[in-house]
């Protein structure tokens, strides 16, 4: 099938998935139509239950490879053995071969500006309900000697109706993880919540890779729906911490503008989820964001970067952040010629107090000693 009537297809579903959330169906009510599937909960299906099922959802997802079973052998351990990263590893050189490839991303931009479309069209008439998942795209991976599916999600929810959908690109083993923690924390509101299980063959066929995409997308809005689980710190670190740590690594190297699209992912992630663990992780989202801005020669957006921080920081007790972001806000308002007054007598305030050094530190410099964990 072309990319192009595959872009289509996987459009048109998530359209129509979220026209049903904005309108307030019921989970089960927003896959109904004549693109949708039944699906079993069990999250997984027997092999000769899965006759016809690729050329029903081939035109859902874009697919990079279409492995054959004798491929199987060259599989990583990762769906068949111990999970290869420990719980709060996470080595910016794995994360950063998990980048989408150019014709994800082309896929990934078209589904964006289609979403944008429909939202602005629907704006202040529709109030969206609950998140939306959608695998935009599975793609096979060899980096020898290991073999995985890289599957990218699109993610959708409540909030202003131009806001533009993130994406995440995770593989098995990150799921795999993500549930085998929350189980451990949350043995109750995990008990009804399937997962599909390890496979040794057929991995890589069309067939497994769809089934797996839309268990991955009914298990993620799963654990969306039940109170417990929609703040855990492991499902949040599951978002957002791979892309943090990718968009910190980038710009340590000097990959500014690589960089500055993560860390607008990061953000975005972010206000879809919500942060109910505190500031920190938004207010290191904006430092990188005025970092990139500034190395790239953008210092009006640097420094809206830096006034939306001081506001989430507000009147609170000093934050480490709060004299970088303040000496940021007063040097790129005078190189601006904007007001920088009130920015100038806060950090003096902190100088003199002997809350700050003088000068106190800036954004890139914290940036690149801060520990994400």
């Amino acid at each position: 099938m072309h990319r192009g009537t595959q872009e289509g297809a996987m459009a048109s579903r998530l359209l129509h998935r979220l026209r049903h959330a904005l309108a307030g169906d019921g989970p089960g009510e927003a896959t109904v139509g004549p693109e949708a599937e039944q699906f079993p909960e069990s999250s997984e299906l027997e092999d000769d239950d899965a006759e016809g099922l690729s050329s029903r959802l081939s035109g859902t997802l874009s697919f990079t490879s279409a492995e054959d079973d004798e491929d199987d052998e060259d599989e990583d351990d990762e769906e068949a053995g111990p999970d290869p990263l420990p719980p709060g590893d996470g080595a910016a050189g794995e994360d950063a071969e998990r980048s989408p490839p150019p014709d994800g991303q082309r896929g990934s931009q078209l589904l964006a500006r289609q979403l944008q479309d429909f939202w602005k069209k629907s704006r202040n008439t529709l109030v969206p309900q609950r998140l939306l998942f959608e695998v935009t795209s599975a793609n096979v991976v060899k980096d020898p000697p290991s073999k995985y599916v890289l599957y990218t999600l699109a993610v959708m929810g409540p909030g202003p109706p131009d806001r533009q959908p993130a994406q995440i690109s995770r593989r098995y083993s990150d799921f795999e993880r993500l549930h085998r923690n929350l189980q451990r924390q949350f043995r109750g509101p995990m008990a009804g919540i399937s997962f599909p299980r390890k496979r040794l063959r057929r991995n890589f066929t069309a067939e497994t890779i769809a089934r797996r995409s839309q268990a991955f997308e009914q298990y993620l809005g799963h654990l969306h729906t039940v109170p417990e689980l929609q703040h855990a710190a492991d499902l949040q670190d599951f978002f957002v911490l791979p892309e943090l740590r990718r968009a910190q690594s980038l710009t340590c190297t000097g990959l500014y503008r690589e960089a500055l699209a993560l860390w607008a992912n990061a953000w975005q992630l972010q206000a879809q989820l919500g942060t109910p663990s505190g500031p920190d992780r938004p207010l290191l989202t904006l430092a990188g964001l005025a970092v990139c801005h500034q190395e790239l020669e953008d210092p009006r957006e640097a420094r809206a970067c830096c006034e939306r921080a001081l506001q989430l920081l507000g009147d609170k007790s000093p934050h480490p952040l709060l004299a970088p972001f303040l000496e940021a806000h007063v040097r790129l308002s005078w190189r601006l010629g904007l007001d920088k007054r009130q920015s100038e007598a806060q950090l003096q305030a902190l100088q003199e107090a002997g809350l700050t050094p003088t000068p106190p530190p800036s954004l890139k410099e914290l940036l690149i000693k801060e520990v994400l964990d």
